[in-house]
């Protein structure tokens, strides 16, 4: 295997071997000392993640294994953050694991293969690898959900997570096969320039290809009308599982969209900005409207989940103007903020979800949260900042991630469908970004003006305390000063479109 091979992979290598070591030892250390694999696999977290900066620093685009692995600052951005993201899942779970019996060596070797699978995904320039990726993450994930297997709830979820991430996946796969019949090819790249130069034997396979895969990344994104899952696997999984459900993966499928679309399949774009244009609205008005139906958190959560994505689909909606790609690098860096931002606030929601769980009691409720300033004023503004995020309220980032959003669209996302329907989606999207604010801002309400039922002080352990106040204070300080990160996202993007 060449030094180059060996070099795109470093971030996957490092931390397979984590993987495979933490295996070894978790069955080698008994309950009692299980903090040591908790304490190995943030430390091959955080190797993971800086492995990811040096990479990024150095601003490479490097092609692997035949043009089949992709190195580039894209995926080094989104890698480190996924590797992030999955430490920040397990500093919040693990009082919830421990009084239910799931701090085993499973809970940490699936997530790190979930992130495994992340990762390729992110890199992949190749169809079957990113199908390869996609099943890594899929399985260890349907494990994951069904961890608690004496628990009816989850056994159910797993199971229709299981037979319709199965569905979504043969999705993928069959327009994958569509694609390859009709451009002899599974290469990203060779597929683009063979569609380029018209040298097809069907371009109606590959509209059909296209629609197959569209709606495979629809299912993976949770956006209507692919949206069944996500409710009922959000309230039905382990509340920790629901966490990682919601943060790494999304940053996956917001890369293979990115690949398929912009690297593979940029002359159809015309087709394909049409499809994405209606799965944008329709999550929009069933994810932000059935919300407000919803008594149960993490329901309510999972159906906003929905509304968001929406608001994602519209950046990426944006991204090539009149088959012209000039606009792709601002419209998907800001698809990439938005991402990136979603997921933070997500770790941070669940976190104090999380946090307020004990032996026996859930907090899974809205009115689980009546009174928590009484109880907490500090835990009570950050679960506010979260909100005002997720709202899209100012200062919080999820203003600035929504603006950028709209900018580009405005800006750039004329498409097949002309200038003022890209002025009617973004007015749909501020439409419904004020019904959303109702749900959100009803949580703010309970919390702070309702009479807590529970006077029971909350008790934390001392990471799980900082982590939850960093991810609050990060929610507020990147929406004041939100250009570092935006600039990030707009120079990866930009880069990976130039090499």
């Amino acid at each position: 295997m060449d030094d180059i091979n060996l070099l795109a992979a470093a971030p996957e290598i490092v931390l397979a071997v984590a993987a495979m070591l933490i295996l070894v030892v978790s069955v080698s250390v008994d309950e009692a000392r299980r903090n040591v694999t908790y304490a190995l696999s943030l430390a091959a977290l955080v190797a993971v993640a800086a492995t990811c900066a040096v990479f990024l620093a150095q601003e490479a685009v490097i092609y692997a294994f035949d043009g089949m692995y992709v190195s580039d600052p894209m995926a080094n951005v989104l890698k480190m953050f996924a590797a992030l993201a999955t430490g920040l899942v397990l500093v919040y779970a693990q009082g919830y694991a421990r009084d239910r019996g799931m701090w085993h060596g499973e809970l940490f070797v699936l997530t790190l293969f979930v992130l495994l699978g992340v990762m390729v995904m992110i890199s992949a320039g190749h169809l079957l690898v990113v199908y390869l990726g996609l099943e890594l993450q899929a399985l260890a994930l349907y494990a994951l959900v069904a961890l608690r297997r004496d628990d009816a709830r989850a056994t159910e979820a797993a199971m229709k997570y299981f037979v319709l991430g199965a569905l979504a996946s043969g999705f993928l796969l069959y327009g994958m096969s569509m694609l390859y019949g009709a451009a002899g090819t599974l290469d990203i790249g060779e597929l683009a320039r063979n569609i380029a130069s018209g040298r097809v034997a069907s371009r109606a396979a590959l509209v059909l290809g296209t629609v197959f895969i569209v709606s495979g990344l629809a299912f993976k994104l949770g956006a209507v009308p692919f949206h069944m899952w996500l409710p009922d696997v959000y309230q039905g999984a382990p509340t920790p599982i629901t966490v990682l459900i919601g943060s790494a993966p999304k940053l996956a499928v917001f890369a293979i969209a990115f690949r398929l679309l912009v690297e593979g399949l940029l002359p159809l774009a015309a087709d394909w900005q049409q499809m994405l244009a209606a799965l944008a609205v329709a999550s929009l008005a069933v994810g932000n409207v059935t919300a407000i139906a919803q008594t149960n958190l993490k329901r309510m959560l999972a159906y906003s989940t929905i509304g968001q994505m929406g608001f994602m689909l519209l950046a990426m909606f944006s991204g090539v103007a009149g088959g012209n790609a000039m606009t792709a690098a601002g419209a998907w860096s800001a698809a990439m903020f938005y991402v990136i931002t979603y997921a933070i606030t997500t770790l941070g929601t669940f976190g104090i979800i999380l946090l307020l769980a004990r032996q026996g009691f859930e907090a899974e409720e809205i009115a689980d949260l009546k009174g928590l300033n009484r109880r907490s004023p500090w835990y009570a503004f950050v679960m506010l900042l979260l909100m005002f995020s997720l709202a899209g309220i100012p200062p919080t980032v999820g203003f600035y991630a929504k603006l950028v959003v709209l900018q580009a669209l405005l800006g750039g996302g004329m498409g097949s469908l002309g200038g003022s329907t890209a002025v009617w989606l973004a007015v749909v999207a501020v439409l419904f970004s004020l019904v959303a604010a109702y749900y959100y801002l009803r949580v703010v309400k309970v919390m702070y003006f309702d009479e807590p039922a529970d006077l029971q002080p909350i008790v934390a352990a001392p990471d799980l305390r900082v982590a939850l106040s960093v991810n609050g204070v990060a929610v507020l300080v990147l929406g004041i000063v939100p250009q570092y990160l935006l600039a990030l996202c707009a120079q990866a993007m930009a880069r990976t479109l130039g090499g």
